[in-house]
């Protein structure tokens, strides 16, 4: 199998649903996004997956979140937009677009700062 990995970012505000403490406050972060993807195979070009189609539609995705307040942004107007399910969001939605049999989504890791983040992982 192949694995690829690709990073962007983007910028939101956010406060925590259910949570005592400081982050049920409005607050913000530059998030970090790393997504993998695994392929069984590659194209005739040797790909298994472009990386300018994997960054466009992980970018696609994240312009749904960027430079907004997460919690007015369907499914976090439900949802806390925890770092874990800003991860499970980014995953589904990848997947809807690159899975096909052969290229899969793999895993999506979001950093709220340099030092924490949450992953989604492909069972």
């Amino acid at each position: 199998m192949f694995l690829l990995k690709i990073q962007s970012h983007f910028a939101a505000a956010h406060n925590l649903i259910h949570y005592q403490g400081d982050c049920e406050n409005l607050h913000g972060h530059n998030w970090k996004v790393e997504v993998e993807v695994g392929a069984h195979e590659l194209d005739k070009a040797g790909l298994a997956v472009d990386f300018k189609v994997l960054k466009r539609e992980t970018n696609r995705v994240l312009d749904l979140l960027d430079h907004k307040y997460l919690n007015e942004v369907k499914p976090f107007d439900e949802l806390s937009p925890s770092s874990e399910n800003i991860a499970c969001f980014v995953f589904e939605q990848l997947c809807e677009s690159l899975n096909d049999g052969n290229v899969f989504v793999k895993r999506v890791t979001v950093w709220e700062s340099d030092n924490a983040c949450a992953s989604y992982v492909a069972d």
